[in-house]
Formats: C-alpha cells, sequence, structure tokens
C-alpha cells in the first residue's frame, strides 16, 4: 500500500476535477478520482456546505472538546479534497466557478435539472469556456422522462427501483420492505460515474472531444437489480421478499446454529456434497429432492427442515471453521465493529488513519479497495474543513490578488445561498 508519499506515481495525475455535487453519490465518484490522484476541488454551500455536514452525531471534536463540521457522514467521501465556498446564486460566484471551470478537465454535479442552466453554468455555457470539458450530471430520475423534474434520495430511490421489494422476510413470516442498511443506490451510481469519467477522459485523450454524462440514481439502481430483474424478464414471475434465502441458489442463507447465526453459500453440487458430509448428513447428497441445485430451489423448506437439527449441535465459531476446512463457503454474521477489528481487515490496510485537518486530531477512515502494482492509491488529504482551501485555490490557481478576492467578496461571492437540492 502507497505511503502517501508525494513521489509516489498517480493514476490520474494532472487530471483536475471540479466537484459541484455534494450528499453520498457524487462526492463517492470524486473521492475515488481523489484517491486515484485527481485533484478534486470541492464548491460548498457557503456557512453549512455538504448536507452531510450536519448528518450525525457523531461528529469529530476539536482540540478543545467541541463538535466540528465534520460528521462521521461527511467524513466518508470526502477525503482527497479541497474545499472552497462560493454562492453560486450570486453574479461575482458564477464568474468564479466559470474561471475554475476554465482550469478543469472534469465537472461533477447533482443539482435539480434545470437549476444550473438558469444561473448560466450547464454544460452547454460551459463548454463554450472549455470546449473539451468532460461533464457528468447526477440527478433522481435523470436529465429526460416524466420524472426528470422529481428531487432523489437514496431511500426514494431503493423504493421505486424495486430492491425494497425483494428486501427483507417474506409476508409469510411478517415481514414487511426493508432498505439496505447503507445508501447503496448513491454508492453505486457513484460508481457508475467513476467508470463513465475514466471512459469519458479516455476519449477525450484520443480526440480532443469532451462530452457530458447524464446519469440518475434511479438508472442506477435498476442496474444492479441484476438477476432478479433478468429472473422477471426472463419468467414474468415477479420475485417475492426471501429473507437471507437465494432465488436461484441452496443452500444459500443464514442458518441457526447452537449460540447465534451462520452463513452458508453453496454454490455448486460438489460444495453441496462437502457440505451434508461434514453434517453427518451425507445421504442428503442423493436424495432426489436435493441431487442438484435446481431441485434443491424447488424443495428449499424441505432442504431447510432436514439440516437445523444438525446445525444446532455446534457453534457459530465451530461451524464457521469446519466447513472452512473443508472448503464449504460459510462464515458468522459480523457486527460492524467485528468486520473493522478483524485482522483480515487490518492486513488489507481497509481501515487508514489520516491526521484531521487544523485540530481535530487523527481520523479513522475506511480504505480504497483497490490494489495497484504500479500506481497505488494515495491518502494525501484528510476531508476538509468548510472553506478551509480558499485562499489557496483562488490564489494558488486562479492567481486572484488579495484586491480581487476583496471585490468578490463584497460582490457576495463567498455569501450565504440555499442552492436546490438535487
Amino acid at each position: 500500500m502507497n505511503d502517501g508519499s508525494p513521489l509516489s506515481p498517480r493514476a490520474l495525475a494532472g487530471v483536475r476535477v471540479l466537484d459541484l455535487s455534494r450528499i453520498l453519490a457524487g462526492p463517492t465518484c470524486t473521492q475515488l478520482l481523489g484517491d486515484l490522484g485527481a485533484e478534486v476541488i470541492k464548491i460548498e454551500r457557503p456557512g453549512s456546505g455538504d448536507d452531510t455536514r450536519t448528518w450525525g452525531p457523531p461528529f469529530v471534536k476539536d482540540g478543545a472538546g467541541e463538535e466540528t463540521d465534520l460528521s462521521a457522514y461527511y467524513l466518508c467521501a470526502n477525503r482527497n479534497k479541497q474545499s472552497v465556498a462560493i454562492d453560486l446564486a450570486t453574479d461575482a460566484g458564477a464568474d468564479l466557478i466559470r474561471r475554475l471551470v476554465a482550469t478543469a478537465d472534469v465537472v461533477i454535479e447533482n443539482y435539480k435539472p434545470g437549476d444550473l442552466a438558469r444561473r448560466g453554468l450547464d454544460y452547454d455555457a460551459l463548454r463554450q469556456v472549455k470546449p473539451d470539458l468532460i461533464w457528468c450530471s447526477i440527478s433522481g430520475f435523470g436529465q429526460t422522462g416524466p420524472y426528470s423534474d422529481r428531487i432523489g434520495y437514496d431511500f426514494l430511490v431503493q423504493a421505486m427501483g424495486g430492491i425494497m421489494s425483494i428486501t427483507g422476510q417474506p409476508d409469510a413470516k411478517g415481514g414487511e420492505p426493508v432498505k439496505v442498511g447503507v445508501g447503496i443506490a448513491d454508492v453505486v451510481c457513484g460508481l457508475y460515474a467513476t467508470v463513465g469519467l475514466l471512459a469519458a477522459l479516455r476519449h477525450r485523450d484520443a480526440t480532443g472531444e469532451g462530452q457530458m454524462i447524464d446519469l440518475a440514481l434511479y438508472d442506477s439502481q435498476l442496474s444492479w437489480l441484476i438477476n432478479a430483474a433478468t429472473n422477471y424478464l426472463v419468467s414474468d414471475r415477479v420475485p417475492q421478499r426471501l429473507g437471507n434465502r437465494h432465488p436461484n441458489i441452496a443452500p444459500y442463507q443464514t442458518y441457526r446454529v447452537a449460540d447465534g447465526y451462520i452463513v452458508v453459500a453453496v454454490g455448486n453440487d460438489e460444495q453441496f456434497r462437502r457440505f451434508v458430509a461434514e453434517l453427518g448428513l451425507p445421504e442428503l447428497a442423493d436424495d432426489p429432492r436435493f441431487r442438484r441445485n435446481r431441485d434443491r430451489i424447488l424443495a428449499v423448506d424441505a432442504l431447510e427442515e432436514a439440516l437445523l437439527p444438525a446445525l444446532a449441535l455446534d457453534t457459530v465459531a465451530g461451524w464457521s471453521a469446519r466447513l472452512t476446512r473443508c472448503k464449504v463457503p460459510a462464515g458468522p454474521v459480523a457486527s460492524v465493529a467485528e468486520a473493522l477489528d478483524n485482522p483480515h481487515t487490518q492486513a488489507r490496510e481497509m481501515v487508514v488513519t489520516l491526521d484531521g485537518p487544523g485540530d481535530t486530531g487523527p481520523v479513522r477512515l475506511l480504505g480504497n479497495p483497490l490494489k495497484f502494482s504500479r500506481t497505488p492509491v494515495a491518502y494525501d488529504r484528510p476531508p476538509p474543513h468548510l472553506d478551509q482551501d480558499r485562499q489557496a485555490v483562488l490564489t494558488g490557481l486562479l492567481g486572484l490578488s488579495a484586491e480581487e478576492l476583496q471585490d468578490f467578496t463584497t460582490r457576495g461571492a463567498f455569501g450565504s445561498s440555499a442552492p436546490s437540492e438535487a
């Protein structure tokens, strides 16, 4: 893993990203680009900043023990960025954005469709400033279609995009639709944004052409219905909530054992033979109801009934060790604390510690899962306080004099406004 030295190679060195996004989808993308070496300038709302700065507790505390503007939620997606607070609703603020765009390779934003156009800050206007500009617009429902003017948040999109209809216990067990425990629609959208921007950068480098990417949370949510969607498209049968069972594989679920729950993820018939042999039930592998995966899916209730008495004879730790030894995928249902404290997590450097900004002290963050052999990811900057890099960006990058900065201040470029939601 890279030690953060400025001498380490950077895959995206020389790429500058102007980040006009907030909350999670866009910031997930720009943090990833920053980890890969891009220079990311985060533009925030004066006075309050990114919405997630207030999404707590918990908050990081300063040296005096007071809560700062660094909520844990904000920390998760905003390292490797510089923060500048600019009021886009003012003429002076819009002028600063145009000047910054002229220096950028990429702009990413998640304003409601039409908002930036009303300010003369949309893609069509700003590509006149930077003809090879690459622009990514993230919105709830996209730039076109009957829902394009709706506000979209992860929870709403999980509901409307189908994932909640297949998440949770079935009706027969008193279940109800359940969202995924994190903002996964936002995260997947941010990953799609990253892929799209990297493809657009390659196209630009080959042809000199910029372009716009229209990316919707809703579309991203639909895309990761994966086999649940294709099951329906092939069969016309609407998928239902199955709890922790899998619609196409068995046994592939949680099971109660002597002191808790384990997950068993049997992926083929040979693994099933090893599984039931370890349970002392080798005859199940030749039972016509269970011989093939397709048979086990049809008889999944009977299969569970046959397995549970044997599984109740050992503990989570016992079964995890025994099944792992016989090469059956199985393991405990870990808490977040247990997962982050796991020795394998530590060995993979999936928890990293950065010096906090100002006097906040060190902060622990999730690491980046990408392990490059030649251009390792880097953690050069902790998530910034609001507007902490105004001077460095506007004087260092744009070359503004003290008099020019004062003029922009007088004209309200750094005053407060309330931009519309994405």
